[in-house]
């Protein structure tokens, strides 16, 4: 795969601006080789609409996001999530996506057992990923930044991802590397190095060094305090040869125009990552 060729967009950084087939078209059109879909834009039109647009415009998919959030204490609701997740594993066979992307899901009002929160997320989990094996579908387990562990994520540590996959054992579970989420570990090359064949996705973003936003104001690379080629170098040496996804979840791009955010990242590709 040329270099060109690995470059994808996840359909969040012109979120706001074009729908899934005006993305699926955009990209193409620029010379983008794959984009990530989102669960949101692809419900809006429905997943055949979706799969058939990404299929026509000769895009990968590098990821469907975001499944997971399993952490209900209430069974009846903790069913209900493990359900939504089954739909998304077969929205993702629908589009033929390298991986189905998950979090860890956020604490329910009033919960403060993270504990249990984890726990039963992996018990959930467990249930979901041999249904996933059997219709051909990945799932990388996506660490976010701790600043979001009550509202998003419980899964929150590059570690912590590896020992989840080390507890569900399964052939069709990995990570998905974030750039944006796991830059500020101390642990982090010990960790890239351990994950290994299990990285299926790698998302790219910049740390802004004054974040306004706790989720809406990631950086363009090269942009902020994220040293991205050091970064490329460690995910290299694990013999990753996957996509790059770009993933700009940030008001200020929302705010542009669609085509000048794809040459953007196109540009950042070529001189940042």
């Amino acid at each position: 795969m040329e270099d060109t060729r690995r470059l994808s967009i996840n359909q969040l950084c012109t979120r706001d601006q074009w729908s899934l087939p005006q993305a699926a078209d955009g990209y193409a059109r620029a010379g983008v080789g794959a984009m990530a879909v989102w669960w949101e834009k692809l419900r809006e039109v429905g997943v055949e609409r979706a799969a058939a647009a990404v299929r026509d415009a000769g895009l990968d998919v590098s990821g469907y996001c975001v499944a997971g959030q399993m952490t209900a204490r209430d069974a009846a609701r903790w069913r209900e999530q493990i359900n939504e997740n089954k739909r998304m594993v077969d929205e993702a066979a629908a589009l033929g996506a390298v991986c189905l992307v998950a979090i860890g899901g956020g604490l329910d009002d009033g919960e403060k057992g993270i504990a249990f929160a984890r726990a039963r997320t992996l018990e959930g989990f467990s249930e979901v990923v041999p249904y996933a094996a059997s219709v051909g579908v990945n799932i990388a387990l996506e660490p976010l930044h701790p600043m979001v562990c009550a509202t998003r994520s419980v899964l929150c540590t590059l570690a912590q991802a590896n020992d989840w996959c080390d507890t569900l054992a399964a052939p069709n579970v990995g990570i998905a590397l974030d750039t944006y989420n796991v830059w500020w570990d101390p642990d982090l090359e010990t960790q890239i190095a351990r994950a290994g064949a299990r990285i299926m996705a790698y998302h790219v973003s910049d740390w802004l060094p004054n974040t306004q936003d706790l989720r809406f104001d990631r950086g363009m690379p090269g942009d902020g305090v994220i040293d991205l080629q050091q970064f490329r170098a460690l995910v290299d040496a694990t013999g990753y040869s996957g996509h790059h996804e770009v993933e700009i979840l940030s008001s200020r791009w929302w705010s542009e125009d669609p085509e000048h955010v794809v040459k953007t990242v196109q540009q950042r590709f070529a001189v940042a990552m």
